[in-house]
């Protein structure tokens, strides 16, 4: 038998829903508000806890050399406090090379030949642009500290469409939901496809088809990626695979609760384990172990060894994958052996042709509208997270970057700042200030990322005044231009850092995750909703719960980042309240959407409120280092709002937390206004259908049979239709 089957089924669409007790409910209601609210912590306690304060742990580098020396060397760094580095010696540049080429070590630090004052670092940024920064600057001050001049040389580039090296991490996400998405519209739309003789062939198809998509998006549109297609879609069919098949045994043990796990394995603690974002020395000691045990570290780094590495090191990677499909494929077939097929949570029904809701909390359809709806949905989403996501971030290039002059004369300014215009050409947008305070002023106003102080006497120094607490990405830029053009001007530069990051968000990325948070909270809330709670259509009836939910989360929130992580210090009242608010108004935008398409919407309300959201928030890359929709979507979308309120909260002084506010505002009025013209719509085709909404007129005599006849409401709003 192929599909799963219990007892005296029910197969009839004639039957309705079964009753439901009081406490059923109320259980049901209770399990509602749990899923979301595992999800959002889970997530965000797992990045927030690993990644606003990462540090190296023993980052394997080398020390090419000979003689006391060098040992001496490698001891001075094997005994740097917190072991940040374990260092080797090699004896040549070459052995170096092929160690980085293997990725056997991050980086090295070649010391000066006899008659030579000049040391070298080798780094390959292929292997993760942060890990070639952060080794950098750990070994530029070993060089220093030895008044040796330093030399770099990067042994393996990135290409150039691929500028910052978020290809293959962008590929592997997209391999993962690919995967494990597709299972909870399986099990209760098409229940019958979840045997393994069905599902094996699906899984293929499905792994060839998603594989060349994310290609295909990244290769031929981006531009990512250069070639390759074979060996690409070789690892999407196997690291597809192998996560759709775990994602089966999941589903057969747990139903739907299948979905949980499955995120904190390819997602959640995927992301820090898988050294595509920052470097896995960078995380706690567990995400090592995890790295070489993941499929998204796996596929990550199979896939930058084939495009950059010529393969070098991707055994064990595949390795991984082949493991993680043999396994569950062999307790998959245990299961179904000795279990039979089984499925908890799944519709009770023996032919596939019983109508069952595509999408859960959606009118019963089809069979043909199933397949399309559970192949359509998936699909769009992992299209739009590759799509949108690589197209914003994958050539991260500076532009317009707005910075100020500040000469002893207001001429000396305008000269130097028409100077730098033109010679920069669309990398900085010059303006010139009569006043250090001015420029300083605007630099806390975040109207521009730098000011740059010219020097008030022949032979004084200049002074460049930036802000990494309104984002370092920015920051770097501004400081790497701004040393040249000292350089060129034979000047001496310091560097002021008006806005500096706290200790416990070296990265600053800190307000990005307390944003999302906010946001997913929002409109995870609704998608649950509808999904569990389809009898809930008046916005009086869940207004109250979105209003709880609201305060709670935010107060949670809050709690997590701040008391329990660290990674957030004070500014409760703010946080707890200009969160509440902004999960209030996502939650009813999302509502909009989900009361009148279905699950269905979740698509066009993620990019809106999330993947759209994170170029324009300026919480990663910096907003002036995106294509320029991004910067006119900033002062829009409730994510920058969400970010930009954090991170004010925290390094400005709330500077600016009112026109966010007005922002969010202005998005939860029209959700609001939005959901009382749908409940007008509700109720006339509840009208139409002959049917009453929760608060509308009794039903008309013999209704209640019509409705028994065509299988509940949902399928009386298609007769009605018809």
């Amino acid at each position: 038998m192929d599909s799963p089957t219990v007892p005296a089924p029910t197969d009839s669409p004639a039957a309705g829903p079964p009753e439901e007790d009081r406490k059923t409910r109320i259980a049901r209601y209770v399990a509602l508000f749990v899923m979301p609210f595992a999800i959002v912590t889970m997530m965000f306690a797992t990045y927030m806890g690993t990644m606003h304060s990462p540090h190296p742990r023993e980052m394997p580098v080398a020390v090419v050399g000979t003689g006391p020396g060098a040992e001496a060397i490698v001891d001075a760094l094997n005994s740097a406090p917190e072991r940040a580095m374990d260092a080797r010696l090699v004896p040549s540049g070459g052995d170096a090379v092929e160690l980085l080429k293997d990725r056997e070590i991050a980086g090295a630090l070649e010391i000066p030949v006899e008659g030579s004052a000049t040391a070298t670092i080798y780094t390959a940024m292929a292997a993760g642009a942060s890990q070639a920064t952060t080794v950098q600057q750990m070994l530029a001050p070993v060089a220093v500290g030895q008044n040796w001049t330093i030399a770099t040389e990067n042994v393996v580039p990135l290409p150039e469409g691929d500028g910052s090296g978020t290809a293959v991490l962008f590929a592997a996400m997209g391999m993962m939901l690919a995967g494990y998405v597709p299972l909870s519209l399986l099990l209760m739309a098409v229940p019958h496809l979840l045997s393994l003789r069905r599902f094996l062939p699906l899984l293929a198809g499905w792994s060839a088809l998603t594989s060349s998509i994310i290609w295909l998006i990244l290769g031929p549109i981006v531009g990512a990626v250069d070639g390759h297609y074979l060996q690409f879609l070789g690892v999407g069919m196997l690291a597809t695979g192998a996560v759709g098949l775990g994602q089966l045994l999941f589903s057969k043990l747990m139903g739907p609760l299948a979905v949980l796990i499955g995120m904190l394995l390819y997602v959640v603690l995927g992301m820090p384990a898988s050294n595509l974002a920052l470097p896995v020395d960078v995380m706690p000691g567990f995400f090592s172990f995890l790295h070489g045990v993941l499929p998204l570290p796996a596929a990550g780094e199979t896939l930058r060894a084939i495009l950059y590495f010529d393969g070098r090191g991707a055994g064990g990677h595949l390795l991984a994958l082949a493991l993680w499909a043999a396994v569950a494929l062999l307790l998959c077939l245990l299961k179904e052996r000795t279990g039979g097929h089984r499925i908890p949570g799944a519709p009770v029904v023996t032919d596939p042709n019983t109508r069952l809701p595509a999408l859960a909390g959606g009118p019963p359809r089809s069979k043909r509208f199933r397949y399309l709806a559970v192949a359509a949905f998936p699909l769009s989403i992992l299209v739009m997270v590759v799509g949108l996501m690589s197209f914003s971030m994958h050539k991260p290039e500076p532009r317009d970057l707005p910075v100020l002059v500040v000469g002893s004369t207001t001429g000396q300014a305008e000269q130097v700042a028409a100077g730098l215009e033109s010679s920069l050409g669309g990398i900085l947008g010059v303006e010139a200030v009569a006043s250090v305070d001015e420029a300083t002023e605007r630099l806390l106003g975040q109207d521009v990322v730098a000011a740059y102080v010219l020097p008030q006497a022949q032979g004084a120094e200049a002074t460049l005044y930036t802000s990494s607490g309104a984002g370092v990405s920015q920051q770097s830029v501004v400081k790497a231009v701004f040393q040249q053009v000292a350089a060129q001007q034979q000047t001496p530069l310091t560097v002021n850092d008006v806005a500096p990051l706290t200790d416990t968000d070296t990265m600053g990325s800190n307000s990005l995750y307390v944003g999302m948070s906010w946001i997913m909270a929002g409109f995870l809330m609704l998608a649950v909703l509808r999904g569990g709670a389809p009898e809930l259509k008046k916005l009086r009836q869940f207004l109250p719960l979105l209003g709880g939910w609201s305060i709670g989360m935010a107060v949670w929130l809050w709690l997590l980042f701040d008391v329990i992580v660290g990674a957030v210090n004070g500014h409760a009242w703010e946080m707890i309240g200009f969160g509440a608010v902004t999960i209030f108004a996502v939650s009813l935008v999302t509502g909009v959407f989900t009361r009148t398409l279905g699950l269905a919407a979740i698509v066009p309300v993620m990019v809106v409120m999330m993947l759209a959201g994170v170029p324009a928030s300026g919480g990663g890359l910096s907003v002036y280092m995106v294509p320029e929709l991004f910067r006119v979507l900033q002062d829009i979308l409730p994510l920058p709002a969400a970010v930009d309120t954090a991170r004010s909260m925290i390094y400005f002084g709330g500077d600016g937390i009112g026109r966010n506010l007005l922002v969010i505002g202005i998005w939860g009025a029209v959700g609001l206004v939005l959901n009382l013209v749908v409940d007008q719509w509700q109720r006339r085709k509840d009208g139409r259908a002959g049917t009453a909404g929760p608060d509308g007129p009794p039903p008309a005599a013999g209704t209640a049979d019509v409705g028994a006849r065509f299988g509940g409401i949902g399928e009386l709003e298609q007769a009605a239709t018809r």
